[in-house]
């Protein structure tokens, strides 16, 4: 994984064996606790969606430090898993090796991806709606007031409103024929 200042990545990874890594609502909040503490100083996050069996960030990146970035994620990871591991009575590894850094270079790709990642619990079929997601940035950002809007510079500048926001998003859903759904 390279990480270069001042471009938009899409990080994600998943578990071992299709496990379950988040088991309880706790540990969804817990993840985001400490990937906050961890990725906050390296990366503005522009949208996540956490699910059962991995997660997905959009994010741009305010540092070139790679090794500093591979450290961080590292930490998040394997602290979580001792966390879950003591929790739950299990040992070894819940992730997969290597969390990976797709650099988005196109900017219609990149709003296509801040709703991939949304849709993801409704392809899993874990709701039926995108704002029904707790574990996504999906709910905060379509709640968000005209002035927070404004102050999401990626985001408003391809959709002058949450509403827009909104029903790209849902439009999106619809256009793409299940079948293609991963």
């Amino acid at each position: 994984m390279i990480i270069e200042e001042g471009k938009y990545y899409h990080l994600y990874n998943r578990s071992n064996n299709n496990e379950i890594i988040f088991k309880e609502e706790r540990n969804y909040t817990y993840f985001l606790k400490k990937y906050h503490s961890y990725c906050d100083p390296l990366f503005q996050t522009l949208a996540y969606c956490l699910m059962p069996t991995h997660f997905h960030f959009l994010v741009y990146s305010k540092t070139s430090d790679t090794p500093t970035i591979r450290k961080n994620i590292g930490l998040l990871l394997s602290s979580y898993t001792k966390a879950i591991n003591r929790g739950f009575e299990r040992k070894g590894s819940l992730f997969q090796p290597h969390t990976k850094a797709k650099e988005i270079i196109d900017e219609s790709y990149l709003i296509t991806l801040v709703s991939y990642i949304h849709q993801n619990p409704i392809r899993a079929k874990l709701v039926s709606h995108l704002e029904n997601w707790p574990y996504s940035s999906y709910p905060s950002l379509i709640e968000m007031d005209g002035e927070q809007w404004n102050k999401n510079e990626e985001l408003s500048a391809f959709f002058p409103t949450q509403h827009d926001f909104q029903s790209f998003s849902e439009d999106l859903i619809e256009s793409v024929r299940e079948e293609f759904w991963v």
